[in-house]
């Protein structure tokens, strides 16, 4: 097996503690015939148990071993992957040199671990071909990842040879993408070290979608209008939702990218403290074939903190452009994102500036920087009603209306007050009551 991993160019480029090639350095030396049956045997179930985690990770089932290959395939950032992903596949010398790969790749998906298995006295691949999983809690994993692996090995699976699997691969490339930002809809930043930065994939984002938040119809519309322009290449506006809290603001933004992520839509959420690192996410991601939207959720910021210059010069007057396939959406409790002292106002106080009122429009051009801003406003006890009515409807509680009204509105006074966050708590209320 080393010796056709070793062949591979593309898709070669193996870390030593990697499955595939712990694995084709132990088969190496079982055929070889010179090892020590014991600790090859101990070597053999720890990169089972590696497959094990993995697949646990992941939500794998059924061919373990296929399921790992295909995700090693559409994670393997390469340049002919890249590439792929943004353009149509062209007849050239690499395509010749990746059907190669392919081929290889064909070979590793139909080996046969039987001669291993006797010889080791060992079952565990025999296992890992028709593995069924311990049925679990779909929320340890990341459901989206699984789903795209497991459908893509099928279709390899059925490939007749490497020309086949030629054209499955890069028809998912070019559908979904290579790596982590085809497989995931949204990311945090991770701060790895000194001034770095790394993506981390957000698993089990909540799968809202618009028609959850019930009411807010016309700050929908324009959140769909300019997100649609903005993944069909045209141009949008960066997005301020203001108002109350738990009016449906992060909702709304969360729903946009489960709604569009087919259309190429992805999302890097970063706090305030983060802001330093806003032109290294900009360089990392402004070549890929995806549209992103960086989220920053409770925008606000207080008069000694300056990571709002930061954002100002991301989104407008900076030396560099903002790429095209970059939008900032934002939410924020606060119409003016930055609170403002009396002192600002008063041109008269020159202790630290001369004219205070610049401060002032220094702090407030912030805002005029988002090319879009959308209210959202508590609802009046009609709609909060209207909105616990819905929700109810949709999980099937079957209380009867006017005991239900009832205990919603003795609900948002003991409570939240008046709002959608309100209504959906008083939901889970009910529910926990019916269980």
């Amino acid at each position: 097996m080393y010796d056709k991993i070793s062949r591979l160019l593309m898709y070669g480029d193996l870390s030593e503690d990697s499955i595939l090639y712990k694995l084709g350095r132990a088969i190496d030396e079982v055929e070889s015939g010179d090892y020590n049956k014991r600790e090859l045997t101990r070597q053999i179930n720890a990169i089972s148990k590696q497959l094990l985690m993995l697949a646990t990770d992941y939500g794998f089932d059924e061919n373990l071993w296929h399921n790992y290959l295909t995700f090693y395939i559409i994670m393997n950032e390469n340049p002919f992957s890249l590439v792929t992903e943004k353009t149509d596949v062209k007849p050239g010398s690499v395509n010749h040199l990746v059907e190669n790969d392919f081929r290889i790749l064909k070979e590793l998906f139909d080996y046969d671990f039987s001669s291993l298995e006797k010889e080791l006295g060992i079952e565990s691949f025999s296992v890992f071909s028709s593995y069924s999983a311990v049925k679990k809690n779909q929320q340890m994993y990341n459901r989206n990842v699984s789903a795209k692996v497991r459908k893509l090995s099928k279709e390899l699976e059925a490939c007749a040879d490497e020309k086949e699997f030629f054209n499955v691969i890069t028809d998912f490339y070019k559908a979904y993408g290579v790596g982590m930002f085809g497989l995931n809809k949204a990311f945090r930043i991770e701060e790895t070290g000194f001034n770095d930065i790394k993506f981390v994939p957000i698993n089990n984002m909540d799968e809202v979608v618009l028609d959850d938040l019930i009411g807010y119809e016309y700050q929908k519309e324009q959140l769909i209008s300019n997100t649609e322009s903005f993944v069909s290449g045209k141009k949008a506006n960066n997005v301020l939702l203001f108002g109350d809290s738990g009016t449906g603001k992060s909702t709304s933004i969360k729903a946009i990218v489960n709604q569009y992520y087919d259309s190429g839509l992805r999302m890097i959420e970063i706090y305030k403290h983060q802001f330093k690192y806003l032109s290294k996410i900009i360089a990392s991601i402004k070549n890929r074939n995806y549209k992103y939207i960086i989220y920053m959720d409770d925008l606000s910021f207080e008069e000694h903190e300056i990571e709002y210059k930061f954002l100002k010069a991301v989104i407008e007057g900076g030396v560099e452009t903002k790429p095209d396939n970059i939008l900032i959406y934002a939410t924020s409790n606060r119409r003016h994102l930055i609170k403002e002292t009396w002192n600002d106002r008063n041109d008269q106080d020159n202790s630290n500036d001369r004219h205070h009122s610049d401060t002032v429009e220094e702090k407030l051009s912030l805002v005029h920087r988002f090319g879009m801003t959308i209210s959202y406003t508590k609802p009046m006890q009609k709609e909060y009603i209207e909105i616990v009515l819905g929700l109810a409807k949709r999980v099937g509680i079957t209380m009867p209306e006017e005991e239900l009204v009832a205990k919603a509105k003795i609900w948002e006074m003991e409570q939240g007050g008046l709002s959608g966050r309100t209504a959906q708590q008083f939901i889970y209320h009910i529910m926990g009551e019916q269980k």
